[in-house]
């Protein structure tokens, strides 16, 4: 019998794998998925140059990964209502609509706590170059 200690590592690094797996299939398959995520890429630096308070910063990262999450879950939902329900149906159109939502508040409000919290610190730090 093996020890719960490795059987959770084990456990641990499958779930990893699974996760690589999942990123890997949405940077391959869902144009959205890479946009966002080049979308990250280039505020996260920006959001960590700013000299905002910690908290700020923690928030918009948190942001920013709430974007991804709710945009694997959505292409996750997607393809499960696909393999039910590959005809057009107003469920599985329901479905797939509230999840893009869900995509587009998550974007929405990373855009307006960005706006509010970082769009004056970098502002501040480009007006005197203009």
């Amino acid at each position: 019998m093996k020890s719960t200690t490795a059987f959770s590592l084990m456990r641990v690094l499958r779930a990893a794998q699974y996760s690589e797996q999942g990123i890997r299939s949405a940077w391959r398959d869902e144009a959205a998925f890479r946009q966002e995520m080049l979308l990250v890429l280039l505020l996260a630096p920006l959001t960590l140059w700013l000299p905002l308070p910690r908290t700020d910063t923690v928030l918009l990262l948190a942001l920013m990964a709430l974007v991804l999450v709710a945009e694997l879950l959505n292409s996750g939902l997607e393809a499960i209502v696909d393999k039910v329900s590959p005809d057009i149906h107003v469920l599985a159109a329901k479905a797939k609509d509230c999840g893009s939502a869900a995509v587009f508040i998550a974007l929405l409000t990373l855009a307006g706590a960005w706006l509010a919290l970082a769009g004056p610190v970098l502002w501040s730090r480009l007006a005197p170059a203009l």
